[in-house]
Parts: structure tokens; sequence; C-alpha cells
């Protein structure tokens, strides 16, 4: 996988997590959750549930397609999960909570958006973002890009 490619599959990848789990701007979150995200830690066993987890999450619609409002909170993400019956079974069978989900979601989402940021001339880690779960992201690039692939994208009403 060449430089290129690595840049592009956060950016699939991106989406993707954007399409599955109600998503909150890192400069949007309070200061517990933005505390919560700098001490996580992607690991190799979350990530497994957190793909068959994403994998059960496809076609699920989780809100309405012209809802372009951003959550604030890890906790109010979990909760639109949780309110869709087809979300949240898709998430437990898999072994996870909603709300452990969206953390493993928005941590990988912060080291995506901070593999692009280093991706650019000049491009500087950005504060917060744990240098190990930016590691980890690349490493696990091409799986995530097997995500992307499988995804079939949000379920709209008609």
């Amino acid at each position: 996988m060449n430089g290129k490619d690595v840049l592009q599959s956060p950016l699939a990848f991106l989406a993707l997590v954007a399409m599955t789990v109600p998503v909150a701007r890192a400069h949007n979150l309070n200061a517990a959750d933005a505390r919560e995200l700098r001490a996580y830690a992607l690991t190799e066993a979350v990530f497994d549930r957190y793909a068959q987890a994403t994998r059960n999450l496809n076609g699920v619609q989780i809100q309405a397609c012209d809802d372009h409002t951003e959550v604030k909170s890890i906790d109010e993400a979990a909760a639109r999960l949780d309110a869709v019956p087809e979300a949240r079974s898709a998430v437990r069978s898999a072994g996870m909570t909603s709300r452990e989900y969206v953390v493993f979601a928005f941590s990988l989402l912060q080291s995506g958006i901070a593999a692009n940021v280093l991706g650019e001339p000049g491009g500087e880690l950005p504060t917060g973002v744990p240098l190990e779960n930016l590691g980890f992201y690349l490493e696990h690039a091409g799986e995530m890009q097997r995500l992307t692939n499988e995804a079939e994208g949000p379920v709209c009403p008609g």
C-alpha cells in the first residue's frame, strides 16, 4: 500500500463512520468526552467487535437521511443508536453497547482526521489525538477499506 492509498482509505472510511454513527465534531464535544477520547486506546479485540457491528448495521436507518444535525456528546450519539431497535440489536449482537461502539468510532474518526492532517505538507498531529491510536488506524487502513467497500449505505424512507 503506497502513501496515496493510505490517505484514500482514511477518507473513504471516514465517510463510512459518518454514515453509521451520528457524528459529533471534536471541537463540539464536552470536556469529559474529549478527555475520554484522549485516554481511549484502540485495540484489536474491540476492532473485531466494531467491524462486526458495522457489518451488522449495513442497511439500518439510524436517522432520517435529511437530518444533518450533529450530536454534542458521546452519550447523545449512543442514545440515537439505541433509539433504533435494529441498530441497537446490530451493535449488541457484536458484543458491544452502543456507547462502546460510539467511543470506538469517534476514536477512529479522530485518528483518521489526524492521518489526513499529517498527510498534508506541514501537517502536525492535532492536540488530543493519541499517537498510538494514529498508528493503529494506519495499520488497519486495509481492513477499514474492506469495511467501507462492504457498506450498503443508509436506508432512506421512500
